[in-house]
């Protein structure tokens, strides 16, 4: 296996292949993104899963209320 690199913008879901390796169209080849951009930000569903509130009036419903509410 060969290792090919090349730096590129993904456009409407295409990679523009550099002339230098369009010879090898038709080839099956393994292909591996590398974004330089920051991870995505976390939501705050995402920031309250991992840090909870915690409450001393905090009880849960019961199987029953949640129902009721409907």
């Amino acid at each position: 296996m060969e290792a090919i690199e090349f730096k590129a913008k993904i456009r409407n879901g295409l990679i523009r292949i550099p002339d230098k390796f369009r010879q090898r169209t038709g080839e099956t080849v393994k292909v591996i993104i590398l974004s330089e951009q920051k991870a995505r930000q976390t939501d705050i569903i995402d920031k309250l899963l991992l840090n909870p509130i915690k409450s001393k009036q905090f009880s849960p419903l019961l199987r029953k209320e949640i129902y009721e509410r409907f």
